[in-house]
Formats: C-alpha cells, sequence, structure tokens
C-alpha cells in the first residue's frame, strides 16, 4: 500500500498549487502527449487491434462475448482510469468462482509506435495532490480503454477456482469482451457489507477476502495496512489526518493479490515471464525494527513473527500507526526479474511479503509491465509461445520499471514536503506533542517526530551538543521552518 495519499481540493490555496506546478517542472514531469502519440491514441479509441495467436492483431477479429458476467468495480470515487472489474460466485460443488477482467490496454497500443514508446518512457501513471499524471492518453485510461459501467470493452478475462477454504485451485486466462454494470466505492461497498445488505456476489467479497487473509497468515506473508494521509478542513483551515484503510479496500486487495500470484506461476510453468521480487529483510533491519517497537511500548513477544506481529496492530492509534510506518523500511528492495526459457527460473523467485511467487498484472492502465504480464499469461494459459514484441521488451523492463519507480518515489516525497509546509507555514514558532519515532546512528541529535495532530512526519534536531533524543518517547517539539517550494517542514524540541 501507498504510504501517503494525498488530495488537494479547489478551495486549497493558490501558493499551493504554484508550488506543485514549478514541483514538475523541477522534475520535468510531462504535461502533454507527443503530438503523434496522442494520435495513435485516438485512432486506436475508435478502432481498437485485438491481439491474435502469434503476435499478430486485427480490427476484424471477433472477441468472445462475456458481456453476461455482470461485473462491477470497485475504486475510490471519482475514479475514472478503472483496471479491474470483478464478479464473484460460489462453485455447485462447493468453494469459488472469482472472475476478473483487466483493462486489455495492449488492444489500443501498438508496439514499436509513438505511443508505445511514449508509455515506455512514462512507466507508470504518477499521482499529484492536485492532479494525476497519466500513463496514457487520458481518451485511452479514462475512455476506450477504462472498464466503465455500461460499456462493452476488450479485457483480458481471468478465472479463478477456488476451494472451500480459499485456496486457488484452478486458473485461465482469456480475451474476451465484458460490460460492467456498477461503478462502487470503498465506503459504499463496506456500509452494504457492514449492514448485510449487499447481494451474493458483493457480499462473497467479504467471504473470499477473509478465507485469502487466512491463506495469507499460513504463508506467512507481511499486509501493512498502513495509515493514509489526508488533507482535510477544520474551522475553516486544512490539516492533515490519518485514515486508517476500510477492510473492503483489504478484501479488494486480496482479489487482485490473488490473480498476482496466479500470474507468476503461469509465468513459472512457462518457462517466461517477469516477476516481483523482494529480498527477505536482513536481520539488522529486524533487530532495528525490536527496538523501535520496545521504545514505542509495543509488546512484541520474542516468539511471536513480525508478520504475525503487525496484525495485531491498530493504524488508528498514533503509536501503532507510526510503527507500521517504521515497518514500511523492511519491504526495500524489490524489483522486477525476468526468465525467458534460455535459462531456468530464477532461485529468488519469491516475493518475500508475499511469500511466494507474484508479479504485477492487475494495473495496466497505470503501469507499464501489466501490459507485457497479460500477454505472457495469455500465451501460458492457450500454450502458445509469447509474443515475439513482448520477448523483445522483456530484457529493459526491469531497468525501465525501476527508474519509473524511482520517479514516482521521489514525487511521493516531494509532494509530502510541499504539503505539510504549506499547511503548517502560518504556523512557525508554534509547539506540538510528538513521538521520537526514529533516531540516527551516528548522530542521535537528530531523529524523526511523529506529530499527534495535524498528522506530520518529519526531522528534528537538537542544538548542536545537545541532550540526545529520547527514542521513543513523547516531547513537546516548536516547528522551526515551513514554506512551500523553500523549506520543508523542520521541528526542534521545545
Amino acid at each position: 500500500m501507498p504510504r501517503l495519499h494525498m488530495h488537494v481540493t479547489d478551495a486549497a490555496d493558490a501558493p499551493l498549487r504554484a508550488a506543485l506546478h514549478e514541483l514538475r517542472g523541477t522534475l520535468e514531469i510531462p504535461h502533454h502527449f507527443p503530438p503523434t502519440a496522442q494520435a495513435e491514441a485516438e485512432s486506436a479509441a475508435r478502432a481498437p487491434r485485438i491481439p491474435v495467436a502469434g503476435g499478430a492483431v486485427s480490427t476484424e477479429h471477433t472477441l468472445e462475448d462475456a458481456t453476461d458476467l455482470p461485473l462491477f468495480t470497485i475504486d475510490p470515487p471519482g475514479a475514472l482510469d478503472l483496471d479491474q472489474a470483478l464478479f464473484l460466485s460460489r462453485r455447485p460443488g462447493g468453494g469459488y468462482r472469482v472472475h476478473y477482467a483487466i483493462a486489455d490496454i495492449a488492444s489500443f497500443v501498438t508496439p514499436g509506435g509513438a505511443l508505445d514508446a511514449e508509455a515506455h518512457h512514462r512507466v507508470t501513471t504518477l499521482y499529484f495532490p492536485d492532479e494525476r499524471v497519466p500513463l496514457h492518453p487520458s481518451v485511452l485510461s479514462e475512455g476506450a480503454a477504462s472498464l466503465l459501467p455500461d460499456r462493452d470493452r476488450p479485457a483480458v478475462l481471468w478465472q479463478l477456482d477456488l476451494d472451500a477454504e480459499g485456496a486457488l485451485t484452478s486458473t485461465s486466462v482469456r480475451r474476451a469482451l465484458v460490460r460492467s454494470r456498477a461503478k462502487l466505492d470503498y465506503a459504499g461497498v463496506q456500509r452494504v457489507l457492514d449492514d448485510d445488505t449487499a447481494e451474493e456476489p458483493l457480499a462473497l467479497l467479504r467471504e473470499i477476502g477473509l478465507l485469502r487473509e487466512e491463506q495469507e497468515v499460513a504463508r506467512g506473508a507481511i499486509s501493512l495496512q498502513v495509515p493514509e494521509q489526508e488533507i482535510v478542513e477544520r474551522d475553516g483551515r486544512y490539516t492533515l489526518a490519518y485514515r486508517a484503510p476500510l477492510p473492503a479496500y483489504g478484501w479488494n486487495a486480496q482479489i487482485s493479490l490473488l490473480t498476482g500470484m496466479a500470474a507468476a506461476e503461469l509465468m513459472l510453468a512457462s518457462g517466461t515471464g517477469v516477476l516481483r521480487t523482494l529480498p527477505s529483510a536482513p536481520d539488522g533491519s529486524v533487530a532495528r525494527l525490536r527496538l523501535t517497537a520496545r521504545a514505542l511500548d509495543i509488546d512484541w513477544p520474542h516468539h511471536t513473527s513480525y508478520s504475525a506481529l503487525i496484525r495485531t496492530l491498530d493504524p488508528r492509534r498514533a503509536d501503532h500507526a507510526a510503527f507500521l510506518q517504521e515497518c514500511t523500511a523492511l519491504l526495500r528492495g524489490a524489483g522486477y526479474t525476468v526468465f525467458d526459457g534460455s535459462a531456468p527460473p530464477p532461485a529468488d523467485a519469491l516475493h518475500a511479503a508475499v511469500a511466494a511467487p507474484y508479479t504485477h498484472v492487475t494495473a495496466p492502465l497505470r503501469r507499464l509491465v501489466d501490459r507485457y504480464t497479460s500477454e505472457l499469461c495469455l500465451a501460458a494459459s492457450a500454450g502458445a509461445a509469447p509474443p515475439a514484441w513482448v520477448r523483445r521488451a522483456l530484457p529493459a523492463l526491469p531497468r525501465e520499471m525501476e527508474a519509473g519507480t524511482q520517479r514516482a518515489n521521489q514525487v511521493e516525497r516531494a509532494c509530502v514536503d510541499l504539503v505539510e509546509a504549506a499547511l503548517l507555514r502560518d504556523r512557525v514558532g508554534e509547539t506540538f506533542e510528538a513521538l521520537v519515532v526514529d533516531i540516527q546512528d551516528k548522530d542521535p541529535t537528530h531523529g524523526t517526530v511523529h506529530l499527534h495532530d495535524p498528522a506530520v512526519i518529519g526531522p528534528v534536531e537538537t542544538a548542536p551538543e545537545g541532550p540526545a533524543l529520547p527514542l521513543g518517547h513523547h516531547i513537546q517539539v516548536r516547528l522551526a521552518e515551513a514554506e512551500p517550494g523553500r523549506a520543508a517542514v523542520r521541528f526542534t524540541p521545545a
């Protein structure tokens, strides 16, 4: 889960918007698509070219008609780039069937064309507090390729059969024409699930989600419920607050996770694929995290694993939220690993947090690699060779994805600094209650504090030769600096 999710409303102040605009210029974020790429997108939106066996494309190819499936989407309110739609049902002999439709962006992007080149340049959709910089032109990502309700759309349609305990028993994937029936949001889904008024296909989201969470526990996987940071208006002024993710968000994520694991197994069996891998955290990192837990007065018995501990935490509590934030350090080092028939699948095929082989395959409108993993899975499911254009792109994909992920992380960090500085710039000199959540090993007078209100995490430093910061203790801090675009938030002990 991303560390932060921020949104600036139309009522937000002009200086922050100006600083965000300046930031996009500094980071050389593209404002528009090149004319040739935009023209290709508009032409493809009118006449998609469906890939067929052998890697060819056709404007005449007739897709299997799966529009009878009453699919639905679950996304944040206002989202239009809808990658996934699902339909859940019970199997007559017991267990469950998951139909999961993924936007088929490959039907709109010609390999080697201008639009393809621009996607390889952008790599991912970038999210700023005031706007979104898309991977593909909106005529596709929010239009012809998006799984919008009551529209026929080409899709990559997964069928995942589960047993009564939620374990995967069979996988198939094919191209099909689909039609979503409803565009739902997380709050609305959670409400009808809590009220027990949801119809069975939606009610099964909780049932299957809980079973998949039990499967996750049995694998020893790591599921971080890191709270989101959002901008809220209080008494006529803007501030920051944390919001714990709804259970429905986690249950929906379990369907995506299930598909990513099934996709990895398909590719491993076929001998060609792209895996999302993460090495196990080094012992030193876990030991440091235990010290942080002790400092935050979080009980971590030695016989309890890290993955089991985090499931007991409440992200609505400030101390637990601070610890969960520190836990994200153990998830660093993720990458993409390619294998292509000429050598055996990698020995380090596991994603440590998933505790299983895993790949990204469910967000092709927003992430470059998913277009390729979808094609590899379609070929593997059909017993066919991967398209040549996919194989040609594989060697460069890990490097491209790493560069795109680094840019997205850089955007997130810079946006956090800007928003925090903008919301606190009129409060320089004020004191706040805070929790010291980290100190530097080489200089314990420098560290990080987690404010109780507003929900800000920022650096703190004492005077030269001053006392060490008390890790895990509550202290009063004074806001020393906060000016968007010029000085990030910085605190000193009060």
